[in-house]
């Protein structure tokens, strides 16, 4: 029987911790059998105090990881809390052999403090990204991906991703179709593979644009289904395009048309999320030339489509 162990310590997030709990703790062995072993491992004292003001008490320390297959670190109580020497030994012990160290979410920063993520291609939440690449320079970090399966090492991102990562982890052991009738019982649409980009609304700072320029954006926002253009912005600013292109990248790091493209994307997710319209009508809503068009920005942008990217959001009860 395959050991699953979700490794925490004191200030642990509750939500992440309920993944692995979630898809490895509860006996689906009406699904496939064996399921696994589950244990939650306590990495100092126990009981352990949760981030949401109650205590969890396990008899697992880390001895107990010389057992485990695979090792879940869920995301952590905070990038700046150091984990412990122990706990770092125990997962590079694990890793030499050969179980599976996963993290979830801020869980990176602690396979980074032991040194599981040096060379490696890994990701985490996308807010936290800048913090692990800057005290973790040797590490491959994509921002823009779900999850990252480097050898038997894996990371993901935010929690939905979390969820991804660990049916992953099943469709390993299992194969696909478990995976798939584990996420019916999670109530959530088949994991999504780890190559698809995270859903971050991170929208360009315009702050240090000054109000002249701030209320040319809103002017274009209302603007977006018209297909408005740097030219229009230009205009409606009353200077050249060159001018408003090196002022706008002055103050917000990208030229205006990269704005232009952001907005109108931001403006058909949210489309797609709140609205039964067709997928035309919201491509011509949000200013696209054509469906082609906007299909080739949700593929390079968030490398999915916006049919599939409709279907996440409705299954997850956000549309």
């Amino acid at each position: 029987m395959h050991t699953v162990a979700a490794v925490i310590d004191q200030g642990a997030l509750t939500f992440d911790l309920a993944i692995p709990c979630e898809v490895f703790g509860l006996d689906r062995s009406d699904i496939a059998s064996p399921w696994y072993r589950f244990m939650v491992v306590a990495a100092g004292a126990s009981p352990v105090r949760t981030q949401t003001g109650f205590d969890l008490s396990t008899p697992y320390t880390l001895r107990d990881l010389e057992h485990a297959d695979t090792i879940v670190v869920p995301g952590w109580s905070d990038p700046d809390d150091l984990p412990s020497g122990a706990l770092c030994d125990a997962l590079r012990t694990a890793h030499v052999r050969g179980a599976r160290v996963v993290s979830l979410c801020t869980g990176a920063f602690v396979l980074a403090a032991a040194g599981l993520l040096s060379g490696k291609r890994a990701t985490t939440h996308w807010m936290y990204v800048d913090r692990l690449r800057e005290r973790h320079p040797d590490i491959e970090l994509d921002p823009d991906v779900l999850y990252v399966v480097d050898g038997s090492v894996m990371t993901s991102a935010g929690t939905a991703a979390g969820i991804d990562l660990c049916l992953h982890l099943v469709a390993l052991d299992h194969g696909q179709d478990v995976a798939i009738a584990v996420a019916r019982r999670l109530v959530m649409p088949p994991f999504r593979a780890g190559g698809q980009a995270q859903y971050a609304d991170n929208p360009i700072a315009t702050d240090g644009l000054g109000e002249p320029l701030s209320a040319v954006l809103d002017w274009a926002r209302d603007r977006l289904g018209a297909g408005v253009s740097t030219a229009d912005l230009a205009g409606r600013a009353a200077m050249s395009q060159r001018t408003l292109t090196r002022r706008f990248h002055d103050a917000a790091g990208v030229p205006p048309g990269e704005w232009i493209q952001r907005e109108r994307l931001r403006f058909a997710q949210r489309m797609l999320e709140t609205t039964e319209q067709p997928i035309e009508l919201v491509a011509r809503n949000a200013g696209y030339g054509s469906v082609t068009a906007m299909r080739a920005q949700f593929a390079r942008r968030l490398h999915t489509s916006p049919r599939s990217y409709r279907e996440t959001f409705r299954a997850n009860g956000v549309a």
